[in-house]
């Protein structure tokens, strides 16, 4: 049970701060389908970070110094700095619907199909392979938070629920949780998020009471390209491995289809990434897990291809969202080019 909620969370974090990343372009008016690239290019950014550090030296010395918590901090930084990166990526797609008040469907479908092109070329000529690797040791080794490190000798014995969230857990999943929150306030508590919000409902009306709309635009979709970019580093040091190979899995799409589920909403969102988080445990990890008294692996064993638990987040994606779908409501202006001259 310890390791079947430790792997869900490891699934769920990343589906939860990228589906926010899209509340915030799309609360603003701007349609983000662009997020799966943006973490395409925050994954990879997030694992050059990682190599500069190794090469640099500074994990040999954080490790010769004993202090692994030292680590974490070395991690934040390359998360921030991957925040960066997607948030200029995503200025492409700002300029482009909002300047050239382009299609933004399409804007997005075309830094999906840029990313993963413009990592493959610059890992291939970086690393000369098809993905970037970490120097040296793994995110197990490096990231991953022992229950020695909390200040429990090795003997002690946690509960299960101790076991799932204090013992080989990532502290990226619990920087995300308090993200996730913070960000959802900003949104719906303060003066900013409500004139966002407004910008996506009734431009018009927000410029007469004097809000930039542009401006608010432009924010909420570099917000949404910094939460990407963060989801897509994430999924690089936890899912992946410190791997960046010009994917993610369809985690992009898969955060689309959580924001719509959750209605735009963050206490939804969080839901329906618990959900999909679950499905995608059990599509990953299947055949490891092993309730039976008699020991035998109860979910390989009962003679279904393998292939169809790899399918599962996507075909419950599907059913979830042909339910779901008729009863979600858009911001009103969303995808709507804003218009001064219009009332």
């Amino acid at each position: 049970m310890a390791f079947l909620i430790r792997q869900t969370l490891m699934y769920m974090v990343p589906l939860m701060i990228v589906a926010l990343a899209g509340v915030f372009a799309e609360r603003s008016g701007i349609i983000n389908l662009a997020l799966e690239g943006m973490m395409i290019f925050g994954a990879y950014i997030g694992v050059v970070c990682l190599n500069v550090m190794v090469d640099l030296g500074w994990f040999s010395a954080v490790k010769a110094s004993g202090n692994m918590w030292t680590m974490q901090w070395l991690l934040l930084l390359a998360m921030l700095i991957a925040a960066v990166a997607g948030s200029i990526f995503s200025l492409l797609l700002a300029f482009a619907a909002i300047n050239l008040k382009a299609d933004q469907t399409i804007g997005g479908t075309a830094l999906n199909m840029l990313a993963p092109a413009l990592v493959l070329f610059l890992v291939r000529i970086t690393a000369k392979q098809n993905a970037l690797l970490l120097s040296t040791g793994d995110s197990a080794t490096w990231f991953m938070i022992k229950k020695s490190m909390w200040g429990f000798d090795k003997s002690y014995k946690l509960s299960w629920i101790g076991d799932a969230l204090l013992n080989k857990v990532y502290l990226t999943t619990y920087i995300c949780i308090v993200l996730f929150v913070i960000m959802s306030i900003i949104l719906y508590k303060t003066r900013f998020g409500i004139r966002l919000r407004s910008c996506g409902e009734n431009p018009q009306a927000s410029a007469s009471l004097g809000i930039n709309v542009i401006r608010m635009r432009y924010a909420g979709v570099m917000i949404s390209g910094a939460l990407a970019g963060l989801g897509g580093c994430v999924y690089a040091v936890t899912t992946a491995n410190c791997t960046a190979n010009g994917e993610v899995a369809g985690f992009g799409f898969l955060a689309l289809a959580v924001m719509i589920f959750g209605n735009w909403k963050p206490l939804p969102i969080a839901g329906g990434a618990f959900l999909f988080g679950i499905f995608k445990c059990i599509a990953a990890t299947y055949n490891t897990l092993d309730i039976n008294a008699d020991g035998k692996y109860w979910l390989a064993d009962i003679g279904i291809s393998s292939h169809f638990y790899r399918m599962l987040p996507y075909l419950i994606t599907l059913v979830v969202l042909a339910f779901t779908s008729k009863s979600s409501r858009a911001p009103k202006a969303e995808g709507i080019p804003y218009d001064p001259s219009r009332r």
